[in-house]
């Protein structure tokens, strides 16, 4: 990996905490998500415009993955009303790759090896000792089933994305698809659960929130390039310093408690997330 792109990945790494801190950041966290999804829409649009048609039998899991984003979006939102940027971010994107681990081991047919054992053991280590630090601190214990149920969703639709990309016959393609099934019902859900107030009239929400659309692709669009570059299993793994960028975040930024025990566990998430895609 030269060094050109191992900056742009932790660039990437950087945008995709980025994105989430500005979501935390706002008054209103689905206010926020909504903004985002909406710009979702004329983003992965563009991106059609510009890419080969995706295969008809990817439709379906287009659709599954935009229910799935859904679902991520949803408890992600919650969280972040319940909880700090640095504890409910290292949860929901560490329990993710445990989870696929887990299922691969359990459903699929591929042979797990020791390493993947471990990195699941490490992960469950690290995520206990952060869900943990949500009871010594007194915080609101109701952030932990909404970051799982982040994770959870998250699996999912991994594990969607990789059979639709494939069958698209057109990754880029498919991605931006998702991106526009994603935008629409995330948007249409919010309406019909919280009604048209849920859309922020302020200027200042409606700026955050095509920021961070567009750093949501941008992470997506910098960390596919780079796997055309470099070795895909370490971009995947250097992207996962996402973790620790966003738990930098709310601490030097947001001005989030920083014990001794939730650095170490982001640290040890980082490292089992990291032995999961080497």
């Amino acid at each position: 990996m030269t060094l050109g792109v191992f900056l742009a990945v932790l660039g990437a790494a950087f945008l995709h905490a980025l994105w989430n801190a500005l979501i935390k950041l706002g008054t209103s966290k689905v206010g926020g998500m909504v903004i985002l999804s909406i710009i979702e829409v004329p983003i992965g649009l563009a991106v059609v415009m510009l890419t080969p048609a995706i295969d008809r039998a990817a439709v379906p899991w287009v659709i599954a993955a935009g229910f799935t984003h859904f679902a991520y979006k949803f408890f992600l939102t919650y969280a972040y009303d319940r909880g700090d940027l640095s504890r409910v971010y290292p949860i929901a994107r560490g329990a993710a790759p445990m989870i696929v681990a887990l299922f691969g081991a359990a459903f699929l047919a591929d042979a797990v090896t020791r390493q993947e054992y471990l990195a699941i053991a490490v992960l469950a280590a690290g995520i206990l000792l952060m869900a943990r630090g949500v009871f010594t601190a007194g915080e609101d214990r109701r952030l932990l089933p909404f970051a799982v149920g982040s994770a959870c969703a998250t699996a999912t639709y991994t594990l969607i994305d990789g059979m639709g990309a494939r069958i698209s016959g057109a990754p880029a393609a498919y991605v931006a698809w998702v991106f526009v099934a994603d935008g629409t019902f995330f948007t249409l859900g919010m309406l019909a659960l919280r009604g048209w107030d849920v859309i922020p009239r302020n200027w200042r929400a409606w700026r955050m929130g095509a920021f961070a659309s567009a750093a949501s692709y941008g992470a997506y669009a910098v960390s596919i390039g780079a796997m055309t570059l470099a070795p895909i299993a370490v971009v995947a793994a250097l992207r996962e310093t996402s973790i620790l960028f966003a738990v930098l975040i709310g601490w030097l930024a947001f001005g989030e408690r920083m014990s001794r025990d939730k650095a170490v566990a982001a640290l040890v998430i980082v490292a089992g997330v990291m032995l999961t895609r080497l």
